[in-house]
């Protein structure tokens, strides 16, 4: 099919090229009937904008960025980050935007170097930041940068500086409450990586949430990897208080507290993800997990993004609540023999 082009409408209309273009641009300098000619005659040739010609004449790539330091090879086992991909290109597809999308690994100051090498080539329009870490360089990199961008789950505020979208108080109240009404007094708490800020927010919350009930928990470090989570419950299980259930922070980590505690002969246990996915669902036994929808997140970073890059006002979108999917781990504490032995309570396996 022949691609129809601006100047063939002006041909065909008797006027010059610039007329049209400001007519199908909606920009001022042609008369309101020369608008009208110019509209219906595109409509009628089904006319439709050059992607090319309009990201050079506004000097934009019609491009987003995410850049992920995740190892290549674990990505694909993480539904989470499938599922926000998923709602993030939804959203940039219906704007005709595309996804420019890196995984860089662990290396130190991988991400940097990339974020850099787009600025400088003008590869991207803007950016989604991704897990947010603890004393994080790239906000303010990304100012330098003068690179649009927003953060992930968090929103920045005027007067606080930062607002947690994805509200982790609840999260944890919910999973915490649950604990509490099958009768658990001690837990174990397996968190990701404690240099991401959204993970020492959740061990906080966790821990004033047990306190409030009367639960001791012991927190213990993981790389959000199954062979991560059986290492640790294999490994330090046995000098842990007793307890009774296990709150892993990913659904991927759950698997492999599965897999140890299977081999540790514990028959009956509690455990709830702070992640749900196909793979809570499909194990055996099925694994409690609250969902937290992240194809809906992804949508309203992509959302905020092009509010951004368009110079619109950001309008506030709350999250959904999450809700917790009860399945076989929802053990009552007096159904579960305790999975550790004695040991001071108070103790932290992150120390």
């Amino acid at each position: 099919m022949r691609h129809v082009t601006i100047s063939e409408i002006a041909r065909q209309l008797g006027i010059s090229t610039a007329s049209a273009s400001y007519a199908l641009n909606g920009r001022p300098g042609v008369s309101e009937t020369t608008r009208k000619r110019v509209l219906d005659l595109a409509a009628r040739l089904d006319w439709r904008p050059s992607s090319s010609a309009r990201a050079l004449s506004r000097s934009r790539s019609d491009t987003i960025g995410m850049v992920l330091k995740r190892d290549p090879d674990l990505l694909g086992s993480e539904p989470y980050y499938m599922s926000l991909l998923r709602g993030v290109e939804d959203v940039l597809s219906e704007a005709g935007q595309g996804l420019l999308l890196r995984m860089v690994g662990a290396a130190r100051g991988a991400d940097i170097a990339v974020y850099r090498r787009w600025a400088a080539e003008r590869r991207v329009d803007g950016v989604i930041v991704l897990d947010l870490a603890v004393d994080d360089p790239r906000p303010e990199l990304l100012h330098e940068l003068g690179m649009p961008f927003v953060l992930h789950g968090i929103r920045l505020d005027p007067e606080t500086g930062e607002q947690v979208v994805e509200d982790l108080v609840t999260d944890a109240r919910i999973i915490v409450d649950h604990m509490a009404e099958l009768g658990h007094r001690r837990i174990v708490y397996i968190t990701g990586p404690l240099f991401l800020a959204h993970e020492v927010r959740r061990r906080r919350a966790v821990a004033a949430e047990a306190a409030r009930h009367g639960i001791d928990v012991i927190f213990a470090e993981c790389d959000y990897t199954s062979a991560g989570a059986e290492r640790l419950m294999r490994e330090r299980a046995a000098g842990w208080p007793q307890f009774t259930g296990v709150v892993s922070s990913n659904d991927v980590m759950a698997l492999g507290v599965v897999t140890a505690l299977r081999d540790l002969k514990a028959d009956r246990f509690a455990l709830v993800s702070w992640d749900d996915s196909l793979l809570c669902n499909v194990c055996v036994p099925g694994i409690t997990a609250l969902a937290r929808h992240p194809e809906v997140q992804g949508r309203r970073s992509a959302r905020l993004l092009l509010q951004v890059l368009d110079g619109r006002e950001l309008l506030p979108e709350p999250p959904i609540p999450s809700s917790l999917v009860i399945r076989d781990t929802s053990v009552a504490a007096a159904f579960c023999g305790p999975l550790g032995v004695a040991a001071p309570v108070g103790a932290d396996a992150t120390e």
